[in-house]
């Protein structure tokens, strides 16, 4: 099967984020065990999603994974001009369809150039593992990672996460961590504000507490150049409360983000946080109390990812992709995910960034061509018995 072809099975799989994926990951297992390679599942605890793992080539240590996600983003309410689940050429030289960028091209990268795979004389092995649910918080990643590192006797060195980077190494990701905080005020007359305890007023302190932070860290000059921007961000992007002009609200809850640098501890940016909230509560429930502030995760946290210029994994990608530029993101990837399994882990993948999640995603012919360049030098490098 081509490329295209196989990119044109996958975009037609409408699987979204915290859905069920086994349309979409029983032909991929499929597609692989008609190639002889024993192929392994890892269902969710309901049994309606599940990741894969595989290996092909021999059992020694110091493989390379190639690593994906089979799940996309919604496409309502996006002014769609082509079918999203229909995979297009318009003969522009680019493919229109959902995922086709993010992150289907890479996986089908992966899967065209198995029939290479297997005919090659590996003497290192490659690893497929493509996950569910990245969309919603990387939430299978961890378990994935875990599983390569310990089901295979051998150990892998190397992990390549194929999300769309104009084939340019990424050897830096933001940690993201994205929250909910719900305040219980008490209701009351707009005349009694100072009476009451507006749960609006109360998450606006918070609110501005968590704005400050931000700046503090700034000031403080953290701050990692090779990042835009170059700090950690903490952004509020829904609040919702109250009923009336003239009534105190006693229900509000903003939703918000953290995307750290490296070197920001984001699990202490949420406890001081908390810190400050305990301070609240403890004055406020002496005029109202049952006045209460609670924060819970709407999705876990998603590790940084902090590769080095001179790592082995970014010496492999120079030159199977022969670029030499290095770059980072602020998106959440699985790339810390694997990196913190003790992978030596980098980004690297067909498309761009700036073509996901949005209406009429595409995917240059070009970068799946380079896609499939990188790849088949991959297995030229794991071929040889100087690779390392």
């Amino acid at each position: 099967m081509t490329v295209k072809y196989i990119l044109e099975k996958l975009v037609s799989f409408p699987v979204l984020g915290g859905e069920s994926n086994l349309s979409i990951i029983h032909w991929i297992k499929e597609y692989i065990e008609s190639y002889g390679i024993d192929v392994n599942l890892l269902p969710n605890e309901k049994g309606d999603k599940a990741s894969l793992h595989c290996r092909i080539g021999p059992s020694i240590d110091g493989g390379v994974i190639l690593s994906g996600h089979t799940d996309v983003v919604p496409v309502e309410g996006q002014e769609w001009t082509t079918d999203p689940f229909k995979l297009t050429d318009k003969g522009d030289g680019k493919l229109y369809g959902r995922g086709a960028c993010d992150m289907k091209g890479f996986v089908a990268c992966c899967l065209a150039v198995l029939p290479q795979l297997v005919k090659a004389n590996l003497k290192k092995p490659i690893y497929f593992a493509f996950s569910y649910d990245e969309e919603v918080g990387c939430l299978a990643g961890p378990e994935l990672a875990r599983a390569v590192k310990t089901h295979y006797k051998e150990i892998p060195k190397y992990a390549i996460i194929g999300e769309p980077s104009l084939m340019e190494p990424i050897v830096g990701q933001k940690g993201i961590y994205i929250l909910e905080t719900y305040v219980n005020g008490s209701a009351g007359h707009s005349s009694r504000i100072k009476q009451e305890v507006s749960a609006i007023h109360e998450s606006m302190r918070l609110i501005l507490w968590l704005e400050n932070k931000m700046n503090r860290l700034i000031a403080d000059k953290r701050l990692d150049k090779r990042f835009s921007p170059p700090y950690s961000t903490i952004h509020i992007g829904l609040v919702e409360g109250g009923i009336a002009p003239n009534v105190i609200a006693d229900k509000a809850h903003f939703y918000w983000d953290l995307r750290t640098i490296p070197k920001d501890d984001i699990v202490a940016i949420v406890n001081e946080f908390e810190a400050y909230c305990a301070e609240r509560k403890e004055k406020l429930q002496n005029i109202f109390s049952d006045f209460s502030i609670r924060t819970i995760e709407n999705h876990p946290p998603v590790p940084h990812l902090d590769t080095k210029a001179d790592d082995d994994i970014v010496h492999l990608i120079k030159r199977i992709t022969g670029n030499s530029k290095l770059n980072t993101v602020a998106y959440a990837a699985e790339a810390g995910q694997f990196a913190n399994e003790g992978f030596h882990t980098a980004i690297c993948g067909p498309g761009s960034i700036a073509q996901a999640h949005r209406a009429d995603e595409y995917i240059a012919h070009e970068q799946l061509e380079k896609g499939m360049e990188m790849l088949e030098k991959l297995i030229q490098e794991l071929s040889s018995d100087h690779f390392r």
